[in-house]
């Protein structure tokens, strides 16, 4: 059974026109995963969004704030939001993360509408009042085994999934599936349609929330995305000496590097942009070791050093802050 606010809950069982709603995506996740909730997201069948909106009205501020994607936002007496959505159809006809025809359907079935979500572990719904769990694409059982798989082949329609899994792979410590990993990479030459603020997002929810960085790191190497970030493709296949690091080369020490950052008490009870600002300092610390690494002989011994990468390094770190559109004061 997954915890829903007693106020949201009243809400779904007192309302005659939300008999056909369901809890969707990342609360029904997390709370399989055992996270506390913070944003419950209700997908409603059968109910236009004018009628959606005449229905919540008796309980608060109702606000269309994307009308033309089909939701409406619930501000309640308490001062808690509820976003509300009508299913939609979403057809790729340009390029670019605006290039998408939207067709509001409240007609579809839910299993049409969890098939355009991007992951299987976000595919999932949940109906509060009955308890019953629908999982069209074994969403849970990848939950159990931590595998990140995408939903259907509409996954290519939006490049910007790939970020996406990478932060998901992070955040929850999960291993791509391997046709997953394929349909990525089919999709690299998608990046340059992404627009910077979406880039800069999914980059901040990695840094904010990982519990594993080092997972989201390995995605974006096998999927190959790592090219669209040369500061961190560098760091694979440095090498570095082996009595200092016998972890193995620059790629996997930064990876371990943001998992201890990960671990510690402190990170975790910063707040949301001290942590991104942590994160992304250690992901740079080493930035600068590709280009001076060099094997030297000392005392008889030869040793692999990398003399002025910190130097170098500033100078790397913020070329990547820019190419993910970090804001100035980060």
């Amino acid at each position: 059974m997954i915890f829903v606010p007693p106020e949201l809950d009243r809400i779904l069982r007192q309302t005659p026109e939300l008999q056909k709603a369901w809890l969707v995506g990342g609360c029904v996740r997390d709370a399989l995963l055992g996270c506390p909730g913070k944003d419950f997201d209700v997908e409603v069948f059968g109910l236009g969004c004018e009628g959606l909106a005449h229905a919540l009205a008796r309980w608060g501020k109702v606000d269309l704030v994307g009308q033309s994607f089909g939701v409406v936002k619930l501000t309640t007496g308490g001062g808690h939001h509820y976003d509300f959505t009508i299913p939609r159809r979403d057809s790729k006809v340009a390029a670019g993360h605006k290039g998408f025809a939207v067709e509001l359907d409240p007609s579809i079935t839910p299993a049409q509408a969890a098939a355009r979500r991007d992951f299987t572990i976000n595919s999932l719904m949940f109906d509060p009042r009955t308890g019953e769990m629908l999982d069209f694409f074994g969403g849970a059982a990848d939950l159990r085994g931590r595998i990140l798989r995408h939903t259907s082949p509409a996954f290519v329609e939006d490049p910007l999934r790939v970020l996406r899994g990478m932060q998901l792979a992070g955040r929850f410590n999960l291993q791509p599936a391997g046709e997953t990993v394929e349909l990525c990479r089919r999709i690299k030459g998608g990046f340059s349609e992404l627009a910077g603020q979406r880039v800069r997002d999914e980059w901040f929810k990695w840094a904010e929330k990982s519990a594993a960085p080092s997972a989201g790191l390995k995605f974006l190497a096998a999927t190959g995305w790592v090219e669209h970030f040369p500061e961190i493709q560098a760091l694979m296949g440095t090498p570095q000496d082996p009595e200092w690091h016998p972890e193995g080369d620059v790629f996997v020490h930064t990876g371990h590097c943001c998992d201890a950052m990960a671990g510690l008490p402190e990170w975790q009870s910063a707040g949301p942009e001290a942590r991104a600002v942590y994160m992304l300092a250690i992901i740079a610390h080493d930035f600068g070791k590709p280009a001076t690494t060099r094997a030297e002989v000392k005392e008889g011994r030869s040793r692999i050093v990398s003399p002025g990468h910190d130097a170098l390094g500033g100078k790397l770190a913020q070329s990547f802050l820019e190419r993910i559109h970090a804001p100035p004061a980060i």
